[in-house]
């Protein structure tokens, strides 16, 4: 098992299906994302100015090279319809060398 400190995990939501295709398709088209998988999430109970609320929501898990982050993150609030949309990077701290070189390959400049 390789590791590094280089690649992320990002953990974004949104409201549709729909929105969250179109994100992930442009974040791989645009090469700062290797991919993304979209997993339904029932639902998401937070507080919003001040109002507990319960919204079906979708989740996208993307892999990338933290490098990419800043663009990401920027690609990712242009195309969101939430004002302030989720936008969470974890680390991967250990990953197979081929994995971990195959983002490499997908986001390279």
């Amino acid at each position: 098992m390789g590791e590094s400190t280089n690649y992320t995990v990002v953990l974004v939501t949104t409201s549709s299906v729909e929105e969250a295709e179109a994100i992930a398709r442009k974040l791989v088209a645009d090469k700062l994302a290797a991919c993304v998988n979209i997993l339904p999430l029932g639902c998401s109970i937070y507080t919003w100015q001040g109002q507990v609320n319960k919204d079906k929501e979708w989740q996208l898990i993307i892999k990338t090279n933290f490098n990419k982050f800043s663009e990401l993150e920027t690609k990712i609030q242009e195309l969101h319809s939430y004002e302030v949309p989720e936008i969470i990077a974890l680390p991967i701290i250990a990953g197979s060398p081929a994995y971990l070189n195959w983002i490499d390959q997908q986001v390279e400049e």
